[in-house]
């Protein structure tokens, strides 16, 4: 069986991935955005992966800071004599 695959979007034009990656930089309001274009079915799909993507990488650096953070209190509490 042939998988055939339907491509009825256009790409995104540099000047919307412009305004995508500005509108994400703004505090607060790119992280809502990017829930937003990452679950929203009307999202170009391009920019739902991105959004997706960009989250995947966002939960991995809070997760990693959380640990080092964790890791160099302990370190701190312990060579501190407590």
């Amino acid at each position: 069986m042939e998988q055939q695959f339907e491509n009825n979007y256009q790409p995104l034009k540099v000047s919307d991935w412009v305004l995508t990656i500005f509108l994400t930089a703004i505090p607060l309001v790119g992280l809502i955005l990017l829930f937003v274009w990452a679950f929203s079915s009307e999202t170009h799909p391009s920019k739902a992966n991105w959004a997706k993507a960009t989250l995947i990488w966002y939960a991995i650096g809070i997760i990693l800071t959380t640990l080092f953070f964790r890791i160099f209190v302990t370190a701190a509490f312990l060579s501190s004599g407590y």
